[in-house]
């Protein structure tokens, strides 16, 4: 999971395996697997990052 802002300032947890995309439209959106979108003041790459610091920390977990 991770987390991110929206717009407006709240916090929201997301599943990033759930993640289908995540464009920048200029505002980032990413949409979900389930067709859910949800635009964040996140940057693609900051949100390209935070799902690459997630993946490693499962992965280190389990070795």
């Amino acid at each position: 999971m991770i987390e991110v802002t929206r717009l407006n300032d709240t916090k929201l947890t997301i599943n990033a395996d759930l993640i289908e995309r995540v464009e920048e439209l200029p505002d980032t959106v990413i949409t979900m697997t389930t067709g859910y979108k949800v635009i964040v003041k996140e940057s693609r790459q900051e949100v390209r990052d935070l799902v690459i610091l997630y993946k490693r920390e499962i992965l280190n977990r389990e070795l």
